[in-house]
């Protein structure tokens, strides 16, 4: 098995340095396919715009023998407003979470969308993101396609915060980072280990645990550093993003949750 402490790639790419004639000519040569899976409760209001600039990623590129993206599914975990209509609207297949079946929260849902597709390598997006584009997906997706001795790529974005971009999120950097860095040295350098856009390969995603809460993120994070190892670990960059601010009573029972 290999060393869970040797550091991560410290790199962190950002579009600039991907190509997508290239990406999907290393997807066609590897015959690979691409899933995006999107978990989504109560984002009628921007689901669809999540949905819509994604698709941008499953029509063939003039060029390219493949599009880079062959499935995009959204998870509808129980919404109680019109989030499944509008995402089905904008081209989506929505895929109702079961909670008896597939249990409560955000992990189960993620575990649902893995399950509904058959794709080699799947790439998770948060719905509640402010203009979105294809790069939220196509961005983890590219070193995946490239580099076969990844096996897990996160999101080192920059949060805009109050007309600023900054690092992480409170919880990120008052919390979960200080932890990483005392507990899990070789996964200090990891920006965003609470970001919800990243992408894994199926094998790796089979053998891992999905906590029900906030953990997800941080629990797939560890649990593959634990079974492969960090170095298998990848980041890339994906500019400015932009989510709604939680008040700070419930980020104290976010923090609480991953602690």
């Amino acid at each position: 098995m290999p060393d869970s402490t040797t550091p991560a790639t410290t790199s962190i790419p950002g579009r600039d340095a991907f190509d997508p004639l290239t990406l999907a000519r290393r997807k066609a040569e590897r015959g690979l396919t691409t899933a995006v899976v999107i978990p989504a409760r109560d984002e009628g209001a921007r689901v669809g715009a999540a949905v819509t600039a994604i698709r941008r990623a499953t029509a063939v590129a003039p060029g390219a023998p493949v599009p880079l993206v062959d499935e995009l599914v959204v998870v509808d975990g129980g919404s109680r407003d019109d989030t499944a209509a509008r995402a089905a609207d904008a081209g989506a297949r929505v895929v109702a979470q079961d909670p008896d079946a597939d249990g409560p929260g955000k992990g189960a849902a993620l575990r649902r969308g893995v399950a509904t597709t058959s794709a080699d390598l799947v790439a998770f997006v948060d719905a509640d993101v402010r203009d979105p584009d294809p790069w939220l997906a196509v961005g983890t997706l590219a070193p995946l396609l490239l580099d076969d001795a990844l096996r897990l790529v996160k999101s080192a974005a920059q949060r805009a915060w109050e007309g600023d971009t900054v690092g992480g999120g409170r919880v990120t950097e008052l919390t979960v980072r200080p932890l990483l860095a005392l507990l899990w040295p070789a996964l200090a350098h990891v920006a965003q280990p609470l970001a919800g856009e990243y992408a894994a390969d199926r094998q790796l995603l089979a053998h891992l645990p999905f906590e029900a809460g906030y953990g997800v993120e941080l629990g797939l994070l560890l649990d593959t550093a634990r079974l492969c190892g960090a170095d298998v670990i990848g980041q890339v960059d994906l500019g400015v993003r932009a989510h709604d601010h939680q008040p700070l009573a419930a980020l104290g029972r976010m923090a609480a949750e991953l602690l």
